[in-house]
């Protein structure tokens, strides 16, 4: 019988409350000096807030830690005067944006400072220079939403219920084909670094290397407090610029959907061409079941068949296809925002023939079966990167992933846990490793460092590895946030 939910609330406040006597002496100190500054409702160590705060990241692995204290920024000066603390203090910190982290530890921290940008969430639209900024708390449904009416939209993700860690990573987007990673389309940043100076990073400035850095650097070279970022011109709710919507398949399904999704990633060109594969795998009554979808967009009046034909003749359980605005598409998912269960990632990328595909499935079947006991649910995923996607990002000065020529599909596998299971076995941490050099990545290809593993290597995989270090080692010449920080491992 699954935990109730005010169990799995009482097991991670009475974890909370073990980890809250660890806390450092040095932390306290800068706690309670920036408390001293700011007041007790930016520099908060107890109450409501606090606890909603530290208690509702989207993985339950992810709100098992106590900090010191949680900092809730109003703008980028109350980082500032932070972070120049913690650095003097060598204090540890993680910073919360959209808390939709599969990865443990990147987006909250034992014993030492949070900062949580609930409360910083604007949205505005420039019509005469035609960019869109944002503040780093504001999450895709609702930075969307705020924008519709001009008939425009940020590039983000798939899910609503993400924030903008995920540029910060690269991001994935039904626009992607077309315009690039979601970091490809920054124009502006301001970025805290670790020493607390603030700077504003261009593509044309003096801090243009750490601009390209921070197109897929995650959170290694600094805190952004604000983005500022090209507009797509998407239309209203009302217009119907796409068609297309989510598509369900029965178990059998399974090899016809990886056969063709192999075919779409080494065949299609057209940059208005959207695809997500997603093979899901979940026990129910005691029974492993598999439940496989496809979401699928196209820019235009209806999907053509020498694009999707093959997606179409397959045996579907259930179909949801029509006329769709962009705010439809990027709502066809559901928000993603379960919370209550433990949560991780693991990436690959594959490329070539079909049989590098259909070996990923059946390692990944094979890994299901074997662990299903320990799961609610694990699912591999297939994004499409297309030619025209890593062109899109090398026009606008490159990405710090920097693809090499060639489509690609980049390999998501996520495994969600039992409600209310806090760590998993021994056995299933060797049984994830075991999958990884199972299905590496193709030669030379990168994984997506938002959808990896904490102990994947994701940047060592990035052609722009190389320019990534040195650029680091400028703006953090004492490696203050990989001692100080959990993030991607590499620098």
């Amino acid at each position: 019988m699954k935990p109730s939910l005010p169990h799995v609330l009482t097991f991670c406040l009475a974890v909370s409350t073990q980890a809250y006597s660890r806390h450092s002496g040095k932390a306290s100190k800068t706690c309670a000096g920036l408390q001293s500054k700011f007041g007790d409702s930016i520099v908060q160590t107890a109450g409501a807030e606090y606890l909603s705060t530290v208690s509702n990241a989207w993985s339950l692995f992810n709100t098992l830690q106590r900090p010191t204290c949680v900092m809730y920024p109003r703008n980028a000066n109350h980082v500032q005067v932070a972070m120049r603390e913690i650095y003097r203090d060598k204090v540890r910190y993680a910073v919360q944006a959209g808390s939709h982290s599969g990865m443990t530890g990147w987006n909250n921290v034992d014993g030492g400072v949070l900062f949580a940008f609930s409360h910083m969430k604007d949205v505005k639209y420039n019509s005469t220079s035609d960019i869109i900024t944002l503040q780093p708390g504001i999450r895709w449904g609702e930075a969307i939403a705020a924008v519709e009416s001009y008939g425009v939209a940020p590039m983000g993700g798939r899910l609503t219920d993400v924030g903008t860690g995920l540029l910060l990573g690269g991001g994935l987007s039904y626009l992607a084909p077309e315009y690039g990673f979601s970091a490809d389309l920054f124009k502006e940043l301001d970025v805290v670094l670790v020493d607390g100076d603030l700077v504003t990073a261009t593509a044309t400035n003096r801090y243009s290397d750490l601009f390209r850095a921070l197109k897929g650097g995650a959170n290694r070279f600094g805190i952004v407090t604000r983005y500022a970022v090209e507009a797509v011109h998407t239309g209203t709710k009302e217009d119907k610029l796409w068609f297309g919507g989510l598509i369900l398949y029965p178990e059998e399904a399974a090899e016809a959907l990886v056969n063709a999704t192999a075919k779409f990633v080494r065949s299609v060109t057209e940059p208005k061409a959207a695809l997500f594969t997603c093979l899901f795998y979940a026990k129910t009554g005691g029974v492993l079941t598999d439940t496989h979808l496809v979401t699928l967009f196209y820019r235009g009046p209806s999907l053509p068949l020498d694009i999707y034909g093959d997606f179409l003749s397959i045996p579907f359980t259930s179909q949801s296809l029509g006329p769709a605005s962009y705010s439809d598409a990027v709502n066809a998912l559901g928000p993603g925002a379960d919370r209550g269960f433990g949560q991780n990632f693991g990436g690959s990328a594959i490329a070539g023939p079909t049989s590098r595909y259909l070996d990923a499935l059946n390692h990944f079947k094979n890994y299901s079966s074997i662990f299903q006991d320990e799961l609610d649910h694990t699912l591999m995923a297939f994004t499409p990167i297309l030619q025209s996607q890593i062109n899109a990002g090398r026009t606008r000065g490159r990405n710090a992933i920097d693809p090499p020529d060639g489509p690609y599909a980049a390999v998501v596998f996520q495994d969600q846990y039992k409600q209310g299971v806090a760590r998993i076995s021994q056995e299933l941490q060797d049984g994830r490793k075991l999958l990884f050099k199972q299905i590496p990545p193709s030669p030379g290809l990168p994984l997506y460092v938002g959808e990896s593993d904490a102990t994947q290597n994701a940047f060592a995989t990035y052609s722009g590895y190389e320019f990534l270090k040195r650029t680091y080692a400028k703006y953090d010449p004492t490696r203050f946030n990989v001692q100080y920080a959990d993030g991607p491992p590499g620098l």
